[in-house]
């Protein structure tokens, strides 16, 4: 009975949750390249998420850090129209 406990709360791979976590990042950016995007008419939304991401361009999680302030000195948040 106790096996079946642990086998049931195991972690996903580390892939998986990798696959997760890119995911939840992408909808994060989108939703804020589009909260941008209404104010910024005429602005394609690539281009505003291209914005977004341009200071972590290699990976999902160093922009999630650098959208949401983490990554800058402060925590100030980054603006879509820099």
């Amino acid at each position: 009975m106790i096996a079946k406990d642990v086998k049931s709360t195991r972690t996903p791979p580390l892939e998986e949750r990798i696959r997760q976590i890119r995911s939840e990042i992408d909808a994060i950016v989108d939703a804020r390249a589009e909260a941008a995007a209404k104010q910024s008419p005429g602005v394609p939304l690539g281009v505003i998420r291209s914005l977004l991401t341009a200071r972590a361009p290699a990976c999902p999680c160093a922009q999630y850090l650098e959208i949401s302030g983490e990554g800058q000195e402060g925590g100030a948040r980054v603006s879509a129209t820099r």
